[in-house]
């Protein structure tokens, strides 16, 4: 398992790289939480635990780094995705 996390504009970024389930891989997960802004601040804007329907990733590295690029084309693209 590996975990990094990163602010995008009014977001904070977190996301996992987990060992699928049979051991085959790396499942990618990611966290949207807002910091301010609008009165939801501090919560979960977005979880989704298994991008891309628990496609398996042969590396942690490339299981964050798809979950990082689709989180931030959330957040800029100002998804309706996320809740608040």
């Amino acid at each position: 398992m590996r975990f990094e996390e990163c602010v995008e504009g009014e977001y904070r970024i977190f996301v996992g790289a987990l060992e699928a389930p049979r051991g085959d891989g790396y499942i990618a997960a990611l966290i949207v939480n807002r910091l301010r802004g609008a009165q939801c601040a501090g919560t979960e804007a977005f979880r989704d635990e298994s991008l891309a329907c628990g496609y398996r990733w042969p590396t942690a590295d490339e299981a964050l780094a798809y979950a990082k690029a689709r989180a931030r084309e959330m957040v800029r693209s100002r998804s309706t995705a996320l809740s608040c």
